[in-house]
């Protein structure tokens, strides 16, 4: 077996490492697609939904996560972002606020952590159709946001505003968009 390999099975992966690096990355590769985006395509209309832009949907992934850290986390002290106004918010403010709700996010994920895997439940939770260990939590963000990157590729590509094959590649090319660590790539 490889040294590697081998170090990787004898050292035991830290809970709180396992669920923050995905979500910084998935953090990145949101931040990238809104830093690559023409100007032009901001404030162009989802076809068929001309009430929705994709600034609107850029901006719903920041009041979703607002959302979701005052829903779970206020109650143990973990204050949500201010929302943005979908309707005029610049792609400058919006990275602004989506660094501080990735944060905001990463913290009700710690919470999760040191509490041993689960976020402890709010009153303000009513839904309750999402488990709350960390593992499930994390993956509903994730898959939130892959989804409207997504949406946004394609709303893109039906205006003939297509993005560089480099941009869309690189949303999935993660070990460009991951932190590095002790020098090596993850």
């Amino acid at each position: 077996m490889a040294q590697g390999v081998r170090s990787l099975i004898s050292s035991p992966l830290d809970l709180q490492d396992a669920v923050l690096a995905p979500w910084n990355t998935s953090c990145r590769a949101t931040d990238y697609l809104i830093e690559c985006m023409p100007e032009a395509l901001w404030a162009a209309s989802v076809p068929g939904v001309p009430t929705r832009t994709i600034r609107a949907i850029c901006a719903h992934l920041h009041n979703s996560r607002c959302t979701w850290t005052g829903t779970l986390g206020r109650e143990h002290g973990i204050v949500a972002p201010v929302r943005v106004d979908h309707r005029k918010v610049t792609r400058r403010q919006l990275s602004a606020s989506l660094k501080k709700s990735g944060r905001a996010i990463a913290t009700l994920l710690q919470l999760g952590c040191s509490q041993g895997g689960r976020i402890p439940p709010s009153k303000t939770y009513v839904w309750r159709n999402l488990a709350l260990d960390v593992g499930h939590v994390l993956t509903y963000f994730v898959a939130h946001e892959a989804h409207h990157r997504g949406q946004i590729v394609m709303v893109a590509r039906q205006l003939e505003y297509r993005l560089p094959g480099a941009v869309t590649a690189r949303l999935w090319q993660w070990r460009e968009v991951a932190p590095q660590r002790s020098g090596s790539r993850v």
